[in-house]
């Protein structure tokens, strides 16, 4: 593990929000000259993602895997964050695998944090199958939490986590966490390689602090 939101709760709104629906207008000399800082490089990911795939390798082809039919793992993607790690991420593990993809979404105006709805669920049943969910970011852990309780009632064979960044510091629920790219002990408001605000700047290589005024000036409160 390296240590260095959840931003579903980073910002204070949820995934569906945009910028248009912040009346956010963003200049086109590039959304860069938002970030205030590099936090972690591209190329710090690159390394980290294909130590991350090799472990998570060796440990379902030594012991991990306990699917009674012996199928491959099926790897989870939560979208839309974990799109660009769980694609680089799947490429360095060098075991038979399957993947699919959830999408969720957590209620906001007065319900209670960790409510969540999902807007696209599995595509496949995953009874005694073995699960790896792949996050971009662990912060509270409310969302997560849900997630297992729903995959648990469903009867995997195990469930483990990896998560890019983790973020222990923030959590209101304890959920395990087998697999972390980097720790991040700041409290800053984080962007890029799939974090997103208001669904902009996912696609940067790297993953950066976005400058304050961004969210604050759209009405979003920081951490």
């Amino acid at each position: 593990m390296i240590s260095l939101s959840d931003t579903r709760f980073q910002s204070g709104f949820s995934r569906a929000d945009t910028a248009a629906d912040f009346g956010i207008i963003f200049s086109m000399k590039g959304l860069r000259e938002e970030i205030e800082r590099v936090l972690i490089s591209a190329e710090e990911i690159a390394r980290r993602v294909k130590e991350l795939g090799e472990e998570i390798a060796r440990d379902y082809r030594g012991g991990a895997a306990k699917d009674p039919y012996g199928r491959p793992l099926l790897v989870v993607g939560i979208l839309k964050g974990a799109m660009p790690f769980l694609a680089d991420l799947i490429r360095v593990m060098d075991i038979p695998l399957e993947y699919d993809l959830m999408s969720v979404s957590s209620y906001r105006n007065g319900t209670s944090p960790g409510e969540v709805r999902i807007l696209k669920d599995l595509d496949r049943s995953i009874h005694k199958r073995d699960v790896l969910i792949v996050e971009d970011i662990v912060d509270t852990g409310n969302t997560l939490d849900h997630i297992l309780r729903l995959f648990r009632a469903r009867s995997p064979a195990s469930i483990r986590i990896c998560t890019l960044i983790d973020k222990p510091a923030r959590r209101q629920v304890e959920v395990p966490v087998h697999y972390v790219g980097f720790t991040l002990p700041e409290d800053v408001f984080v962007v890029g390689y799939g974090l997103d605000f208001a669904e902009l700047y996912r696609n940067l290589p790297f993953i950066g602090v976005l400058k304050r005024k961004i969210y604050e000036e759209a009405g979003v409160a920081g951490r």
